[in-house]
Formats: structure tokens, sequence, C-alpha cells
């Protein structure tokens, strides 16, 4: 089944807060979508940032729903997190899930890759409700993403993807 993949338009609700965050990377869309896709790469990006337990193997794919633990830092308590891979299509390049736990209400991620002339281009755009937390949760949102950014270029570099 094909989804839409156009990004939503606004947040949805009166906490919501919006954050878009875009990296390029000097490799083909393939490449990068890939890694973008990888339960593997996820939790080596996340490195020092955030550990989880329980995610599958492999990459992801639409209609999964994930029961995981999410730990800042790998040093706070393990809190419990839910993701439902609303899509991930192959040929436009877009995943989209949503996500909820360890405080947030409503977390959803859409997560496209695009063609560029020097490679492509990754953007996370992430609607997030926290009720009165969600200014502290987009400030985090949005340091995580950008955080991803070196990382996921070591792994590029060294071919892994």
């Amino acid at each position: 089944m094909r989804t839409s993949n156009a990004l939503p338009k606004e947040p949805a609700t009166e906490h919501m807060k919006r954050i878009t965050v875009q990296n390029e990377y000097p490799v083909c869309a393939a490449r990068l979508w890939a890694l973008a896709t990888s339960y593997a790469a996820l939790h080596d990006v996340m490195t020092g940032l955030a550990t989880f337990e329980g995610l599958p193997n492999g990459r992801t794919r639409t209609g999964q729903r994930l029961e995981i633990t999410v730990s800042l830092f790998g040093k706070l308590p393990k809190q419990p997190y839910f993701i439902e891979i609303l899509e991930c299509d192959d040929l436009a390049l877009i995943l989209r899930s949503a996500e909820h736990g360890a405080g947030v209400k409503t977390w959803l991620h859409t997560l496209t890759v695009t063609e560029t002339e020097a490679g492509s281009r990754l953007q996370d755009q992430i609607d997030i409700d926290a009720g009165t937390l969600t200014p502290a949760f987009a400030l985090w949102a949005k340091y995580l993403y950008h955080a991803r950014h070196k990382p996921r270029l070591r792994l590029l570099e060294n071919g892994r993807y």
C-alpha cells in the first residue's frame, strides 16, 4: 500500500511543536537511505546519546510496531517507548513513524532522503507533543537530530553503508 509522501502541513495539537533538521551527505541517495533505515545504524548513530533495548535486526518496514526501552545517554533509567512504522517507502525514500513514551505523548517523525548535485540530503521533520514539557523535548530533538550527522558520515566513509 502506498501512502502520500507529502509532509504534514502543521502540528496537530496545542502543545505540539515542529522541528526540522537537514543534513547533506556526499553519497548517492540509495546509500544514505540504506543507512537511515537500518536499526544497526540507528544504534551506532545514537551511541552516547541514548540506548535502545528491543530494536529488531534488519531495517524498518511499514507496519512494524516496536515496544522497546530507551535510556538517555545510556545512564538514566530505562523507559518504555513505542514506535509504529507508518510508512517505509523504498521508492519515494520516505519513512514515517508515530512514537510515544518516556514523557512524550506524541512524536511524529518524517524522514526523507533526496538526491542533490553533491550527493544527497536527509531531512528529519518531527512534530512533538510532551504537554508543558514540549519546548524542552523540542530542544533535545533538535540537538539529537543534528548530533546524528557526524556518526552517519563516519559510517558512510568506512563503507558500512
